[in-house]
């Protein structure tokens, strides 16, 4: 009997000797458990607006299966209103797709995946990207737009959407949709893009500056160039005048004093000299006359003339087929 409870106690030193680097291991790895962070849409969310939320989201999931699909959308929004969790948000794209809002059921997908993988289960996950990438293919489309004008702000279908330099994707409903880019100081850009389902438009903005610009038609010295020009020449004809005119005076001296009167023939040739030199007086009146009424009228014509530079901005859409969500697009593009 005293040999039997030896052994029992030596069975049981031995057992507590086991246990005893267990529990140590499992104290110590409790704070490491404790401490593991928890996921983003747990932080800052007291247990009082999970309880409503999940209270909120079975209202709206019996709701859903009832096929009263507006009023499950409510409650769906209600719930991620008290706490933004990405299963919530999954269902209420479930139901906003089965709605008809392809538009809204593919944010809300999208923002389901926002955390990245395992922010769902993996069955959920792949639910998702499948409803994302139908929505993409067969209801919706997409515009790119890319804007390397500093200060620029782009707008879609008048509200802002980003300010350059920079570029954007976004998801919209098939039809006409208007991308505006303005700045101060260039012209405004408008230009209506007509996307189709399936399809993704991308395009680039080009802004022109907007400015006042005064100019002349010709170089300034050109109307002065030739009016001096017709100066001169009026000058040289009032110089070929006086001289005709001295040399005239000077010949008719000449045959007075000299020349008797049967010499009278011979005083024609006498005048030649100055005949020439005053037709060619009258010749270069004639010239720079017209050459100085060119030169006022050049300077009418050359007053500095402002305005407007040419709008030379715009966007340049391609339209491209899209192939999946995750897939690149095809390379295949239509201009227009």
């Amino acid at each position: 009997m005293t040999t039997t409870r030896k052994r029992h106690a030596r069975v049981t030193f031995s057992t507590a000797q086991l246990l005893l680097p267990i529990a140590l291991v499992a104290l110590c790895a409790a704070p490491a458990r404790a401490q593991a962070p928890l996921p983003p849409w747990h932080q800052g969310i007291s247990e009082e607006r999970k309880q409503r939320a999940q209270s909120l989201f079975d209202e709206a999931r019996e709701l859903h299966r009832r096929m009263m699909l507006a009023e499950a959308r409510v409650k769906y929004e209600e719930a991620l209103a008290d706490w933004e969790h990405p299963e919530l948000r999954l269902y209420l794209g479930r139901a906003l797709r089965s709605i008809g809002l392809p538009l809204l059921a593919y944010e809300n997908l999208r923002l389901s995946l926002r955390w990245g993988p395992g922010s769902l289960d993996a069955e959920l996950e792949q639910e998702a990207r499948a409803a994302m990438r139908a929505l993409v293919e067969r209801e919706l489309g997409s515009i790119e737009i890319r804007c390397h004008e500093p200060g620029a702000v782009v707008l879609l279908d008048g509200q802002r959407w980003f300010v350059g330099p920079g570029a954007e994707r976004r998801m919209v409903m098939p039809g006409e949709h208007v991308i505006t880019a303005r700045k101060n100081g260039y012209f405004t850009v408008v230009k209506p893009v007509v996307v189709l389902a399936g399809k993704g438009a991308s395009g680039q903005v080009a802004l022109s500056v907007d400015t006042v610009v005064t100019k002349q038609r010709w170089a300034a010295w050109i109307p002065w160039a030739t009016l001096g020009a017709g100066a001169a020449v009026g000058v040289a004809g009032g110089v070929l005048a006086w001289r005709a005119g001295a040399d005239h005076d000077a010949t008719d001296k000449r045959l007075q004093g000299d020349c008797v009167p049967w010499c009278e023939p011979l005083a024609r040739d006498a005048y030649d000299g100055s005949v020439l030199e005053n037709r060619l007086a009258i010749g270069a009146f004639i010239a720079g006359g017209a050459t100085v009424i060119t030169g006022t009228v050049l300077l009418f014509l050359n007053r500095p003339q402002s305005y407007r530079t040419e709008d030379r901005g715009g966007v340049k859409v391609e339209l491209r087929p899209a192939a999946s969500l995750d897939a690149a697009w095809l390379s295949a593009r239509l201009v227009f």
